[in-house]
């Protein structure tokens, strides 16, 4: 494997021809108002990059766009003017005519030293100007990450929001029957290809989750038997158990800092929250009830965690201070609630509520108001956010089905994708955006 900042390093990004000095007048910039909710997809031509890798990188470009929601990529049946040299302006007049918003050209060539040059226009048709571009440098197997960073300076340019193309996701992938499972912690990018396992299987394997400031997962194992939260290096595959307790440590979760672990331990027939600082190893208990507090997430400023705890009788969504102060329940729809993760953008708390014999994936403010309901069936669970707070991904087994699949939603509830994986797939959780 390549390490991620290896990576970024062989990657250089630099500005094309003429796009530091680009200006275009304030009426003719193209924007989507994110701000508006439900926006209407943007209809945007996509071409196929020039060189022999082009057309790949396009599609790739493409279906991360589409996948978003906010972008409708224009079939190429449609594309009048064939585009035959990148650099030069296209006839504007004729991708007006078929309403595309935006534009995409580019191309891929090999360096004589054996690396991938990408790069890539973005043009408004309907202002008759180039947008922005960019140019990368990279070793060929890096070409789809190359594509999703593209999607990404698209993404931003058209939105003024960061993206989330080149992100990886860490899960369980399941395999086997019902009777013989065999869960193994794996990792892929965010649509779904590259899938590495990181664990052979002979493990049970829970909640793996990404440290918001280094290539590392914490996850439980039942290793030789024992109930333990481990972290992972994902760079070096370096493996450490968090601490020895007394009691089983599940659902860890780092603080946004990268320096603690929250999780919930078990004594006896309760659980409690605990914090471990990664540094000194020494903990901190944050609640003591006689109930089941679990789940634990921090705001994204470090300063509150959302939990879940049936101290009222059946399992509901608490938000406390990081200190352990102030613990107030914020739910109280009908059924229960479960698994709260705070949003990156810090305005929204998700959830899985379970009521009617269904589970719901939701949103809710922090003080709970504002509760929306994205997407039911017969158990969806497990909600993680996109980095930049606009879409969840989540995991779902439909009645009847062998296993649970992996499933992607925007805050709108009506873009929902099928995170395909060679597998069954639960407990995803999303990094942060790739350095």
């Amino acid at each position: 494997m390549v390490k991620c900042s290896l990576i970024r390093a062989l990657m250089v990004i630099a500005g094309l021809f003429g796009v530091a000095a680009f200006t275009t007048p304030a009426n003719a910039v193209l924007t989507l108002d994110l701000r508006k909710g439900n926006v209407q997809p943007l209809p945007i031509a996509v071409t196929d990059f020039q060189g022999d890798m082009g057309a790949q990188v396009s599609q790739v470009i493409a279906a991360d766009l589409q996948r978003s929601g906010l972008f409708a990529p224009i079939n190429k049946t449609a594309f009048i003017e064939k585009i035959s040299n990148p650099d030069a302006s296209p006839r504007f007049e004729d991708w007006k005519v078929i309403n595309a918003q935006a534009l995409v050209t580019g191309r891929v060539t090999k360096e004589a030293d054996g690396r991938l040059r990408a790069e890539f226009r973005l043009w408004d048709p309907f202002a008759g100007q180039q947008m922005t571009g960019q140019q990368f440098y990279t070793q060929p197997e890096n070409w789809r990450r190359v594509a999703h960073i593209i999607a990404d300076a698209i993404y931003k340019q058209i939105t003024g929001e960061e993206g989330y193309f080149d992100t990886r996701v860490v899960f369980v992938s399941e395999s086997g029957t019902k009777q013989q499972r065999k869960r193994q912690l794996a990792i892929m990018d965010q649509d779904g290809f590259n899938v590495r396992m990181l664990t052979d299987g002979s493990d049970l394997v829970l909640t793996p989750r990404f440290s918001p400031s280094r290539q590392e997962v914490t996850y439980m194992s039942f290793a030789n038997q024992q109930p333990r939260v481990y972290l992972l290096q994902l760079e070096t595959g370096q493996r450490e158990v968090v601490g020895n307790f007394p009691g089983m440590t599940f659902s860890p979760r780092f603080s946004p800092d990268g320096q603690k672990v929250i999780m919930s331990l078990q004594q006896d027939a309760n659980s409690n929250i605990y914090t471990m600082d990664l540094r000194s190893r020494t903990t901190t208990r944050l609640t003591l009830t006689a109930a089941i507090d679990t789940s634990p997430s921090y705001s994204p400023d470090g300063a509150r965690v959302s939990f879940e705890s049936d101290r009222g009788g059946k399992p509901q969504i608490y938000v406390m201070n990081a200190d352990g102060s102030g613990q107030t329940r914020i739910s109280f729809g009908d059924g229960s609630y479960s698994t709260p993760v705070w949003s990156p953008r810090g305005d929204l708390i998700a959830f899985t509520k379970q009521a009617g014999g269904k589970f719901s994936i939701g949103v809710m403010k922090p003080d709970g108001s504002g509760e929306r309901i994205l997407t039911t069936g017969f158990h969806n669970e497990g909600p993680t956010w996109a980095p930049n707070g606009r879409v969840l991904m989540f995991f779902r087994q439909a009645a009847g089905s062998g296993g649970p699949q992996l499933y992607s939603i925007d805050l709108t509830g009506y873009n929902e994708q099928l995170v395909k994986t060679p597998s069954y797939g639960s407990d995803p959780a999303w990094s942060p955006l790739m350095e």
